[in-house]
């Protein structure tokens, strides 16, 4: 299948900033979107200028420095916070204005409390102030998953004659089904006569788990612009995160026939750098970047990889720019991989001394969670001022060559 190319909208810098606990300071702010320009994002969300004086100046200082990337803020639909976000994003190589308004019946009445008429109005009028500051203009519609579809397209069709190049219809609160966004998207590309003048943008968050899933399902849908964030961090449980997206085309070509600019080994240390800087750690299992993305303790994995480490990795550690440590040495680790660290650390055991060192790092292994090199060294040294007891056997009755073609070790394959 062609491949077709998919802009990626970093959101880090605004909605991902918004997280309580990884508020930035603006000279922090400036550091990681050097690191969002290495990485090769195509737009990168720079804040919200009217929300303080030091949001809207570390905006300004981005536009000023960041050169090839789009560099995009955030303003609703009310006039000074487009005055804010004109003068933030002016010195841009190239600057967006991205417009919102919520577009639900609920948001409207409840939060709002306007009619749908004065919000179709608000959003023309905030798409025609943004158009005399820049060429290139977003509009989002908050909460576009849960408004009235025939009004929806109302809006969509108005303020692309406004001007808008960019609509971005976000699940606002993750209430979306992978399935739901993807007739989503198509339905309005198809009943919105003026779609093909614009490019649309899918903006999901994570509430039930399922951003990245929504996301990938909205390209499908005809969206050609994903907003996303790096560890995937924003409000509540967060967006969907920019390195699933990216790893997904790459990994499943084969289902997902879509290109990006990033430079997938930029994105390891993108989720390192954030880590620092907001002091906010990375869930260990998380996909692609968590420490133990790459890593394996269970004996059967640990063998599969000591033999070939495409059974047990659909892609490498390096692909991402991530340390490859695939062993974790623990009470579910086999022979192989105990035999493998001991060999790195310089001492060769065979037969019955791999047996013993083996079986006294087992038991070290019930009362602690990992085996440190440490314990590797001093169980070796231990086991070699010993004499090995003459009926020493494999407790396992498996051949100890990393070459086997059995199993050896506990933990399960699945």
């Amino acid at each position: 299948m062609a491949q077709e190319q998919v802009r990626i909208f970093d959101t880090t810098l605004r909605d991902g900033e918004q997280a309580p606990g990884f508020s930035l300071r603006p000279a922090e702010k400036i550091q990681l979107a050097r690191q969002l320009d290495a990485l090769g994002v195509d737009i990168i969300e720079a804040g919200f200028p009217i929300a303080s004086p030091a949001d809207a100046e570390a905006v300004r200082r981005i536009a000023l420095e960041i050169r090839r990337p789009i560099i995009a803020c955030l303003a609703r639909c009310h006039r000074a916070d487009l005055e804010k976000a004109a003068w933030a994003i002016k010195p841009a190589a190239q600057g967006r204005i991205h417009t919102f308004i919520a577009t639900s019946d609920l948001h409207l009445s409840a939060k709002l409390r306007i009619t749908r008429e004065q919000c179709l109005e608000a959003a023309i009028e905030a798409v025609r102030y943004a158009r005399h500051h820049t060429f290139d203009v977003q509009f989002s519609a908050e909460d576009a998953t849960r408004s009235d579809l025939d009004f929806l397209c109302r809006v969509i069709e108005a303020v692309i004659k406004a001007g808008a190049s960019t609509i971005n219809l976000p699940d606002t609160v993750g209430y979306s089904t992978p399935d739901e966004i993807y007739e989503f998207f198509m339905t309005i590309r198809q009943r919105v006569p003026n779609s093909d003048k614009v490019v649309f943008s899918a903006h999901c968050h994570d509430d039930l788990g399922l951003a990245v899933a929504n996301t990938l399902a909205a390209v499908r849908g005809g969206a050609r612009q994903v907003e996303c964030t790096v560890n995937g961090i924003g409000e509540r449980a967060g967006n969907a995160a920019v390195e699933e997206i990216v790893m997904s085309f790459r990994v499943r070509q084969d289902r997902l026939p879509y290109t990006t600019c990033v430079d997938c080994r930029q994105l390891y240390p993108s989720s390192e750098m954030l880590t620092r800087l907001t002091g906010q750690g990375v869930q260990v299992n998380k996909a692609v970047v968590g420490r133990n993305a790459f890593a394996h303790e269970a004996g059967i994995h640990q063998d599969g990889m000591l033999k070939d480490r495409r059974t047990y990795e659909i892609m490498r550690a390096e692909d991402v720019g991530a340390p490859w440590h695939p062993l974790v040495l623990g009470k579910h680790s086999g022979r192989h991989a105990v035999q493998k660290r001991c060999s790195e650390l310089g001492y060769a055991l065979e037969g019955k001394e791999l047996i013993e060192v083996y079986r006294a790092l087992m038991a070290i292994a019930d009362d602690r969670k990992t085996i440190t090199d440490n314990d590797l060294r001093a169980v070796v040294s231990s086991c070699r001022a010993e004499e090995l007891p003459a009926d020493a056997i494999d407790p396992f009755d498996t051949p100890s060559t990393v070459g086997s073609t059995q199993e050896s070790g506990y933990g399960h394959g699945v």
